[in-house]
Parts: structure tokens; C-alpha cells; sequence
């Protein structure tokens, strides 16, 4: 190529389509090796949250007060179930308190039927533990984000379960915070750091938690 050629303005151009080509190309997979390593760590957190849903027979006025209700008793009954002393330095983990819980569902079914008769209700009541799907959302309690995907769940369902749920993290025991035994554990003993800053991080202003939620739906929809 003659001098002049590499000099002119078509060729000048021409150099700097290519490296904003190639700048552009490192820094797509920079993101995508960033979000990579974000659905790692939000996969790690799922792994070691357990989730307490207690879902409403439906959105009126009525069912909604019995569906704290529910909350509210069985809260009350299950102060050790849910907040019972775990080894602090992490000797326990979720595989026990899913172990602790299970022998115990009908006992927490009875409470939620006895909860409703005190209100006169006596729509059917389902309590299952098991793995269900669920979006990206905020636990305000504990200022935390769970990311979404599939998690180990304590699923209590009032009559039809076609209204609003509420919800909170069994584990660790989050549900309770002011009752919570010291030596109970917490999160910052079963996640790594990593996957702290992810609960920690603000789905707002982080565009990786949409990602992965688009990315978590679409895997639902193909189970």
C-alpha cells in the first residue's frame, strides 16, 4: 500500500471502524463474563435460602387479614421450627433445617386450620416443602434482594391460593430477626462474599438481576 493510501481519510476510517469493532467486541465479552459470573453467584444463592411463602385464598379484604393471620400464628408456634439455634460458625446449613422442617408439616397445617377457624374460615389449607419458581424480589426486612430462579420453599396455601402471598426467609432465619438466638446463623455465615454483595445490590440500578430473571423464566418455561 502506497504512503499516501495509508494516509488518506478512507483508510483512517477504515482503522478506526476496525478497532472501535474491536473494542466493542472486548467489552461485549467482558459483560457477558461479568453476567456469567453473576448467575454463578446467584446460583450459589439459591442453593442455601430457604423460602417461607404463605400465599392468600385471594386478594379480598377478609382473606388477606387471614392470610397474616396464618402468618402471625404461625410465626408464633414456630419459634424454634424457624429460628432454632444453629451452629454460628456454619455446622448447619439448609439441608438440616429442610430435614428439621419436613416431619413437622402437618403440625404446621394444623396450626394454619386452627389460625383460619379462629376467624371462621374453612377453606382447605396446603402446606407443601419442595422446589417452586420465583422472580427477582426485594425481602424488605432484611434490606436483601433474592435473585430469581427455583428455590427449596415451605409453601402454605389458603383455600385456592389466587391471591397475594407474603413471604420470608426460613433459612437462614430471617423471619424473626428480634427473636433470633445469637448463636443462630446468619447469612453472612453461608454465603460468600461474592454472593453478598449480590442480595446486598439494589435490583434497580443493577441490570444483571433482569438478566438473569429473563434467562431463569426462560428455563421455567422449557422444565
Amino acid at each position: 500500500m502506497a504512503y499516501r493510501d495509508l494516509h488518506s481519510p478512507a483508510e483512517h476510517r477504515r482503522r478506526r471502524m476496525k478497532t472501535l469493532r474491536c473494542i466493542s467486541g472486548i467489552a461485549l465479552a467482558a459483560f457477558l463474563w461479568s453476567v456469567l459470573g453473576f448467575q454463578a453467584r446467584c446460583a450459589g444463592i439459591r442453593g442455601q435460602v430457604l423460602r417461607l411463602h404463605v400465599i392468600a385464598n385471594s386478594n379480598s379484604g377478609i382473606d388477606q387479614r387471614a392470610k397474616l393471620h396464618v402468618r402471625d400464628r404461625l410465626l408464633e408456634a414456630g419459634t424454634e421450627l424457624f429460628d432454632g439455634s444453629i451452629d454460628a460458625a456454619g455446622a448447619a446449613g439448609i439441608d438440616d433445617a429442610v430435614a428439621g422442617i419436613a416431619p413437622r408439616l402437618d403440625e404446621l397445617e394444623a396450626c394454619a386450620r386452627a389460625a383460619l377457624r379462629e376467624l371462621g374460615l374453612a377453606y382447605p389449607v396446603r402446606v407443601t416443602l419442595g422446589e417452586a419458581y420465583f422472580n427477582t424480589r426485594i425481602y424488605e426486612e432484611a434490606k436483601i434482594t433474592l435473585p430469581a430462579g427455583r428455590y427449596r420453599a415451605l409453601r402454605v396455601v389458603l383455600g385456592e391460593g389466587a391471591g397475594e402471598n407474603w413471604w420470608c426467609v426460613m433459612f437462614p432465619p430471617l423471619c424473626l430477626p428480634a427473636a433470633r438466638p445469637r448463636s443462630a446463623v446468619s447469612l453472612d455465615a453461608v454465603l460468600t462474599d461474592g454472593q453478598l454483595r449480590v442480595v446486598k445490590s439494589n435490583p434497580k440500578y443493577e441490570l444483571r438481576f433482569k438478566i438473569v430473571e429473563l434467562w431463569e423464566a426462560l428455563m421455567e418455561r422449557l422444565r
